[in-house]
């Protein structure tokens, strides 16, 4: 059983805080996460060799996340935040009960502030299919969305053009043009943002959708939550001293290490990990830290 301690004020001795994507997605979470608690160390992983999620089975996707969890857990995170919404709709639950020990922060559509907040009574949800398949997804509607209209739309296309760095490109406009429209014609006035790889294109949503529709990114709700748990169980690192980060891909780190200083700013190592089958772990000849 896990017990509160007093806060943490040495840096080094800090507890990490592990995230995981199937990409780049969540560093949209991580980037706040590194703004609201500084000096907590972050382990990050994107398991670039299976994605998307959105477009994988259940099954598929909670045996990825449980084998990923393992190793943030094995690497010497003590909290995990599921920094994916296909992963937290399909898997979240399933990782709970296999690992009863282990505080989970996930993701889930912003439908209640953008309930609350819609003047027409239309919101609009983009999303992948696997996120609005999941039990929580449905949960929310029934909690929060009672006499508003809530519309849904997937978007296949927008994940792999943010895993190749297209945030910017007339291709990626001319896609959510495309999947906007619907929304924009049904009359939403909100928009939430379902998938962490979305606010990376919030600069070309907010061109195509206009001022009168506000934007809902979860990405610092998620990152309050992370805080408050952190600071229940005494696990908060105080100070502003940036921790270090450590961050690592199932797929190309060089790759992934532009990604990290386009989308976040950050300019550091990347180290590849392997999976085996059922597992992932690092690179043998590396020995565990």
């Amino acid at each position: 059983m896990l017990h509160p301690q007093s806060a943490i004020r040495n840096p080094q001795s800090a507890i990490p805080i592990g995230v995981f994507d199937s990409g780049v997605g969540g560093l949209s979470v991580a980037r706040e996460l590194m703004r609201q608690a500084p000096a907590q160390p972050i382990i990050y992983l994107a398991d670039q060799a299976h994605a998307p999620y959105g477009q994988r089975s259940l099954a598929e996707i909670r045996a990825l996340s449980k084998a990923v969890t393992g190793f943030l857990l094995r690497e010497g995170a003590r909290i995990i935040v599921v920094a994916c919404n296909t992963a937290s709709a399909a898997a979240l639950r399933s990782l709970r009960d296999s690992f009863p020990e282990v505080p989970f922060v996930g993701m889930e559509p912003a439908i209640k502030p953008a309930a609350e907040h819609t003047r027409t009574g239309h919101v609009g949800v983009i999303a992948t299919e696997a996120t609005f398949q999941g039990e929580l997804f449905a949960s929310l509607i029934d909690r929060f969305a009672t006499g508003i209209t809530v519309h849904t739309q997937t978007c296949p296309a927008l994940v792999p053009l943010v895993e190749a760095g297209e945030v910017r490109s007339e291709r990626t406009r001319t896609a959510l043009q495309g999947y906007l429209a619907p929304l924009l014609d049904a009359g939403i006035d909100e928009l939430v943002l379902g998938c962490t790889h979305y606010p990376f294109l919030r600069p070309l949503i907010e061109q195509v959708v206009g001022a009168g529709v506000e934007i809902v990114d979860p990405a610092p709700a998620v990152a309050r939550q992370t805080v408050r748990v952190l600071a229940a169980r005494g696990w908060l690192a105080e100070g502003n001293q940036a921790a270090a980060h450590r961050f690592y891909t199932s797929s190309n780190p060089d790759r992934f290490r532009s990604a990290l200083e386009e989308l976040v700013g950050l300019d550091v190592e990347v180290e590849r990990v392997v999976w085996y089958g059922a597992d992932v772990s690092r690179s043998p000849s590396v020995p565990p830290r």
